[in-house]
């Protein structure tokens, strides 16, 4: 998918307006794809993108995130975490199957379908340049400032 462009589909924001995902301007956008608000993994994520938000800005890179839950549900997490980036609502999926992040998953010997917890980088010409795929929590937001430092 390295080099490839980047799905671009119109979903409900935070606030339940559309959000156009490819009339963003900035030089990166880190879409990142995630299996539930307010859950432990999925805060600690949102948290340190929260606490790494003006070296984000320095490399010019918008943050958009994207589960199954509610504009109602997104809007919670984001005033109770203070996310300064906006929350994309995919209840049927469409982006999730775009971007495959739409797997078997399995917990306690259970197996189901979720989002695997992954990222993407899309460049200024929507291509995709950096992909993570089930990255952990803890080390998602350094491996993508560790990419953008040295691009």
């Amino acid at each position: 998918m390295l080099d490839t462009k980047a799905p671009m589909i119109d979903l409900l924001d935070q606030d339940g307006q559309v959000f156009n995902i490819a009339q963003i301007t900035s030089r990166y956008i880190l879409l990142y794809f995630y299996p539930k608000d307010m859950t432990p993994g999925c805060t600690a994520q949102a948290c340190d993108i929260q606490a790494s938000w003006d070296k984000l800005q320095s490399y010019d890179c918008s943050v958009i995130g994207v589960s199954k839950d509610s504009p109602a549900r997104h809007r919670k997490f984001i005033d109770k975490y203070e996310l300064p980036f906006p929350l994309l609502c995919d209840p049927e999926g469409k982006l999730c199957q775009a971007y495959d992040v739409w797997v078997q998953k399995s917990m306690f010997g259970k197996s189901y379908m979720g989002i695997e917890r992954s990222s993407f980088l899309i460049n200024s010409q929507r291509d995709i340049c950096q992909i993570w795929r089930r990255v952990k929590p803890a080390a998602h937001i350094n491996l993508v400032l560790d990419y953008l430092s040295s691009h």
